[in-house]
């Protein structure tokens, strides 16, 4: 049986031989990215910053505000124009400038390996403002380092208000919090878990209810209840809602 599914595994769809066309679809990054976009539910745009446009546009309906994916494409940044309101406005100017100083003293080598994030409103065509997570992180550089491509995903915001602004390294714990009064960098560390809050978070991920989780892990229902409260405590959320959302941005489970 198992050398039947090792079989399955390994050799279903096995390839001896590259040919030169193939090996040059490696140039057409954009392809992978369409992949991954039929794969989640989240909203995916990349930006071409020596264009100052949009070159791709997910058709998750998300970030779209109402429109097709081919009219927020041809709008470029004219979309966050349309459709964030001007406090927010405001704010992505800030974030913008001190995400840029942020990268700019960075390492060409390691530059890669951060993420900004952060939350911002939009707005439907029917006027209904809507809460997003917006995170960002270089996709292809400028010989000199510079940014020139970045890939960007939107899902829905865990807090209640703009702002948010957090720029993580990969690998790491380590994380910058931009001070909303001084526009300045605060380094941290990302929020954790302990083993068995990272448990029930996962067992309320998979729709079990209070009392189907005390069962599973043999504790009182009370007991399921106070570390659902320390969970919102330590994440700083309200509800199990905005716990599981916030857990799945920050890759805690």
């Amino acid at each position: 049986m198992k050398n039947d599914i090792t079989t399955g595994l390994l050799t279903r769809n096995r390839i001896a031989k590259l040919s030169e066309e193939d090996v040059l679809q490696q140039q057409d990054y954009l392809e992978a990215i369409k992949s991954f976009a039929r794969l989640t539910y989240e909203s995916i745009y990349v930006i071409d910053y020596e264009k100052m446009a949009f070159e791709y546009v997910s058709d998750n309906p998300l970030f779209l505000c109402g429109y097709t994916p081919e009219e927020v494409l041809a709008l470029g940044y004219e979309f966050y124009f349309k459709n964030v309101p001007e406090d927010d406005l405001q704010l992505l100017s800030i974030i913008n400038q001190a995400g840029f100083d942020f990268f700019d003293k960075l390492p060409q080598g390691n530059r890669k390996l951060y993420t900004i994030t952060y939350d911002f409103h939009l707005i439907s065509k029917d006027g209904k403002p809507m809460l997003i997570n917006h995170k960002l992180t270089p996709l292809l550089l400028t010989s000199t380092g510079k940014m020139w491509k970045s890939i960007c995903i939107v899902s829905i915001s865990p807090h209640q208000q703009a702002g948010n602004t957090c720029i993580s390294k990969q690998g790491t714990d380590e994380i910058w919090q931009l001070d909303p009064k001084t526009h300045l960098w605060c380094k941290a560390l990302k929020q954790k878990l302990t083993k068995r809050e990272t448990e029930i978070l996962r067992l309320h991920a998979q729709g079990l209810t209070i009392n189907q989780i005390a069962e599973k892990i043999f504790v009182a229902p009370d007991t399921v209840k106070y570390y659902r409260r320390r969970i919102f405590e330590r994440l700083n959320v309200r509800n199990m809602v905005e716990a599981l959302s916030y857990a799945v941005n920050s890759k805690i489970i």
